[in-house]
């Protein structure tokens, strides 16, 4: 009866679909509280339940569910839920992925902390997605393989036992006693992970902490075919695509956006294409440098995913090591470069470098021809001895049709891996696909991080990939219409607000190709003490978003994001894009994000409104 009365209830809420949710690839902060991101929406949906209201309007205004799509989103929360209802079992404890091969090592990483052992059994054919040699080589995880014939053969075991099947149903599972993680895979869609019994729930948080660094969860579209199975409203069968043409189209463009003439891989997120690079030139690092230490050069400041992922890959190999890398502000890029491959040539470590051009939040681009000097200077190691070359892992969001890697470019003889965030410019925010390419310098690294890419099971999906070749070859004029549109909206705000500073690049730059859509603003304030300076211009930002969001509703938004299609979105990197950057190192500032199609002169005035108040 209850089952009969909740698949009633999920299919009006299927039919009064917000769009939104589809099409979600950011989240909504003025909706969002971050705290209790994993909790609110579902509590507030089940009370829709209850009340068995499900029109458009009430699922339209539910809070964000947890942030972006790689955390989840409200479709991946709502087909939980309702596997949950159907096993009996708290939402929490069950995950999506679109990843087969991803819960397993959210597992293997919790047990490695644990230092428990792991047992993972298996009906059908396991390494078609997981690469046990590869898993244990590179990632350090240790486990045994056991394969049965169904769950209830799984034994007894001292640790954790994971039960892996591939299924073609969804929905209702048979949790044995013995199997504490069942993980149940589906060709098209990913995996569902559910999580068994009390004495495993404190495994939950960081399983989802892997799903929101380490790749993604089950896509909207996905989730959305899920619970049409589900519901037995279709199959999960094959959906036809165009895959391979779409791939094509997308490599070939990236091939001519950036003139690396390499291939490019593509992943189902920015982190996720950051994970296989770093995964990848660690197990370059163990096949050419045995038993030296590997060391990831990381800006203090930069993007919290990035800063957030490296440190969690660290603490996983005694090998690997995270050095900071002071790149904003009073600190100088290639100087901090220098000063660090110094360091870890004397160690005769192995040096890669991950840094962002320009950077995040401050919008700020090194002298380029100083930078290639540094990366190509000749180091000697403590011995004597010939330092290793670094790798220069560029993160270029912000700026994807600069030239960093062709023929003759500035990083063209330094080994080089330049990645962008699909989620950005790539898609105009339609998707969360991310993407990398090699130089020919690295042309073997690129050989290992697409082996990781795969391991992981973190290519893009077709409609991402589909979404990409819709999108990408538009990207280049939809930068240089942005540009233009945040240039003239930073020359005004210079105008009436000249106490204020603003981060961004200058006409020079500009005129070499930089030409970001984003800045970042720091408002004058008032106050006797730092303290009080610091805390007026906190509420102050908080004042100009909240003003702007409310005033231009349908083009302003309170939200994380960048090379959006339309609109504008504010944020402070402090309380977003920076969460897990060290406290010190945060940037409390306003970054505004500004696209090719937005009313400006709207914008200027309620800005001036906005001075005029203070």
């Amino acid at each position: 009866m209850e089952e009969n009365k909740m698949k009633a209830f999920l299919k009006e809420v299927v039919n009064n679909l917000p769009e939104g949710w589809l099409k979600l690839t950011t989240h909504r902060l003025d909706i969002y509280e971050e705290k209790l991101a994993k909790t609110q929406f579902l509590e507030q949906f089940e009370n829709l339940y209850k009340k068995n209201i499900s029109d458009t309007k009430a699922l339209s205004v539910l809070p964000t569910a947890y942030d972006y799509i790689r955390l989840g989103h409200p479709l991946s929360s709502v087909l939980e839920w309702a596997i949950a209802n159907l096993n009996n079992i708290q939402p929490e404890s069950v995950i999506s992925f679109s990843s087969k091969t991803i819960p397993i090592l959210a597992v293997l990483r919790k047990n490695l902390f644990l230092n428990k052992k792991t047992q993972i059994a298996y009906s059908g054919d396991l390494a078609e997605f997981f690469d046990a040699d590869l898993v244990q080589k590179v990632y350090g995880y240790s486990f045994e393989l056991k394969k049965v014939k169904g769950a209830e053969e799984v034994e007894n075991f001292d640790g954790s036992s994971i039960f892996i099947s591939q299924e073609e149903e969804i929905g209702n599972y048979k949790l044995a006693p013995n199997v504490d993680f069942l993980i149940t895979t589906y060709a098209e869609l990913g995996s569902i992970l559910l999580v068994n019994g009390s004495k495993n729930e404190s495994y939950i948080a960081d399983i989802q902490h892997v799903r929101r660094r380490e790749t993604i969860a089950m896509t909207p579209a996905n989730s959305f075919t899920a619970l049409h199975a589900l519901l037995g409203i279709s199959s999960i069968s094959s959906k036809k695509s165009n895959l391979e043409e779409d791939k094509a189209m997308v490599l070939n463009t990236i091939a001519e956006i950036t003139e690396a003439g390499t291939k490019a891989l593509i992943g189902s997120s920015g982190l996720s294409i950051q994970y296989a690079i770093m995964m990848g030139l660690i197990h370059d690092a163990i096949d050419h440098h045995q038993g030296k230490a590997i060391k990831f050069i990381v800006p203090t400041n930069c993007y919290g995913g990035t800063n957030d992922q490296a440190r969690r890959v660290a603490a996983c190999l005694d090998n690997v090591e995270i050095l900071d890398l002071a790149v904003d502000g009073d600190n100088d890029m290639v100087k901090s470069i220098d000063t660090v491959l110094e360091k870890v040539a004397k160690e005769d470590a192995v040096p890669y470098i991950i840094a962002e051009i320009p950077t995040n939040p401050r919008v700020e681009v090194p002298d380029l021809l100083e930078l290639k000097a540094v990366l190509s200077k000749a180091r000697k190691t403590a011995s004597g001895e010939l330092a290793i070359e670094p790798v220069f892992i560029l993160d270029q969001t912000f700026c994807p049709n600069v030239h960093f890697l062709g023929k003759g470019e500035v990083l063209s003889s330094i080994r080089s891996i330049s990645y962008a965030s699909g989620s950005k410019f790539p898609s105009g925010g339609k998707c969360t696909a991310g993407y990398c390419v090699g130089n020919e310098k690295a042309k073997n690294l690129m050989e290992k991080v697409d082996v990781h890419l795969r391991l992981c099971d973190n290519e893009a999906t077709a409609l991402q990939m589909e979404i990409l070749a819709k999108q990408m070859p538009s990207m280049n004029q939809r930068i240089k219409d942005a540009y233009k549109n945040t240039r003239e909206f930073v020359n005004f705000i210079q105008k009436v607000l000249p106490e204020s500073k603003i981060n961004f690049v200058s006409e020079e730059l500009a005129e070499q190709g930089f030409t970001p859509s984003v800045f970042s603003l720091d408002l004058p304030t008032k106050g006797k003490t730092q303290e009080e300076k610091e805390a007026y211009k906190r509420a102050l930002n908080h004042k100009l978003i909240s003003l702007m969001i409310s005033e231009i509703p349908k083009e302003s938004k309170y939200c994380v994001s960048y090379g959006q299609l339309q609109g504008c979105y504010w944020t402070i990197p402090a309380t977003s894009t920076q969460g897990t950057t060290k406290e010190g190192d945060k940037d409390y500032i306003a970054r505004v994000a500004l696209s090719p199609d937005m009313d400006l002169e709207l914008h200027k005035k309620v800005f001036l409104d906005f001075v005029n108040s203070i």
